[in-house]
């Protein structure tokens, strides 16, 4: 990085993106790492946890995101990156048109059931 006289300008794409510009200025000019709990305070993170309890937390959050309908994860997904670079008005209509297909997928049936009927989906 720049301590040893080169500017990070590709990282500084992602992370101009990432968090508040004096942010990403202050990590670019000088080339300091920042703690996790700042990262955690400026959306770099989602959460924090001990070292020790870190493979134990990531095998549960991918296990509960296993656990649920892989196709309306995956347009949530697909739908959430397409939405990003959109307008607001874009983005909105987009994702309105994602609602409709979802509920077109069995399983988005299947929910709409399960919400109705107060149970779990199947």
């Amino acid at each position: 990085g720049v301590n040893i006289g080169l500017f990070c300008s590709t990282p500084g794409v992602a992370l101009g993106r990432a968090v508040p510009r004096k942010v990403a200025l202050e990590m670019l000019f000088t080339g300091e790492p920042i703690s996790a709990q700042e990262a955690l305070l400026h959306g770099l993170l989602s959460k924090v946890v001990p070292e020790e309890q870190l493979e134990e937390e990531t095998m549960r959050i991918a296990k509960k995101i296993a656990s649920l309908s892989r196709p309306v994860v995956s347009l949530g997904k697909a739908t959430f990156y397409r939405q990003l670079p959109q307008d607001l008005r874009t983005a909105y209509h987009l994702t309105s048109q994602t609602m409709v297909d979802n509920v077109a997928l069995k399983d988005g049936q299947e929910g709409i059931k399960a919400f109705i009927q107060k149970r779990k989906p199947i």
